[in-house]
């Protein structure tokens, strides 16, 4: 890919994390703010652990930071660095975006449940009201719980095989969201709207699916995190009884524009993001 042409008044965002060679985000902002004429530029920044709280203090004394991309390892690490975090990063104890606020104040946010109900919506399908299952507590599996409840889920049920771990998030997503009906006790998919795996199950051929998929009504909305394969063995399944799917890189572009419209830059849409694209996903 070629870089994108760089002057003195270029914004910066840098994408934070290590090892930065697996890193995709450049290659599809890149390419979109190059056809927009947006003069931006996302960088990798691998910056050692032992030095990141520090460096990202500095980072953002710069004049031209227009924000961050924050990945691995550096997603909970950064939660204790900021000034003030929306109540998903509260929930979920992780970060993926900072921005400057005012006076300087470091201002996170994470976006990777947004960009699964963005899907959800966009592919015609209500989260107000419904009833959901999110299969998996961790990282991405509390997101997407979070911005469910968010997005006025009805009822909620939590599973995870740690069930410490699903019970200590459907108590903070209950802090948060008093009015949400919420469980963690069982994956059992029957009754509900919408169902999501936010597991690694599917990584592997031989993976167990994450849910009876018998049990799954046939109006229900699937989605998928995965993203070894475009249709993994859960969607095909399910696809397979009826049920409208979500792709696992669905929610990564869909994520995106809400982290344009939280750097204040012009949004798009996921799949002009997809066509200007220069990787192959």
């Amino acid at each position: 890919m070629p870089p994108p042409d760089i002057s003195g008044t270029t914004r910066i965002i840098a994408h934070l994390g290590v090892p930065t060679e697996s890193f995709k985000a450049p290659m599809i902002y890149n390419p979109w703010f190059r056809h927009v004429g947006e003069n931006v530029v996302v960088v990798p920044m691998g910056c050692e652990e032992p030095d990141y709280p520090a460096f990202l203090k500095h980072l953002f004394r710069l004049r031209n930071i227009a924000g961050a991309l924050v990945t691995m390892p550096y997603k909970v690490s950064s939660v204790g660095l900021l000034d003030e975090a929306s109540a998903t990063v509260e929930i979920c104890g992780a970060c993926n975006a900072i921005r400057r606020g005012r006076n300087g104040a470091l201002v996170g946010d994470m976006f990777d449940g947004e960009g699964f109900v963005r899907g959800v919506l966009r592919n015609g399908h209500a989260v107000k009201g419904t009833c959901a299952l999110v299969v998996g507590a961790g990282g991405v599996g509390s997101a997407i719980a979070a911005s469910l409840a968010a997005a006025g889920a009805a009822r909620l049920a939590v599973f995870d095989q740690r069930s410490a771990t699903a019970q200590a998030l459907a108590t903070r997503i209950a802090a948060h969201y008093p009015g949400i009906e919420i469980t963690s006790r069982s994956n059992d998919p029957t009754g509900f709207d919408i169902v999501v795996n936010a597991t690694p199950l599917g990584m592997n051929p031989n993976d167990p699916l994450p849910v009876d998929v018998d049990r799954i009504d046939p109006t229900a909305f699937v989605g998928e995190v995965v993203m070894a394969s475009e249709t993994t063995p859960f969607l095909a399944a399910a696809r397979v009884k009826g049920c409208a799917t979500q792709v696992g890189t669905d929610m990564l572009f869909e994520q995106i524009p809400a982290y344009l419209e939280f750097f204040g830059l012009r949004s798009t849409t996921p799949d002009q993001l997809r066509h200007l694209a220069e990787l192959d996903i």
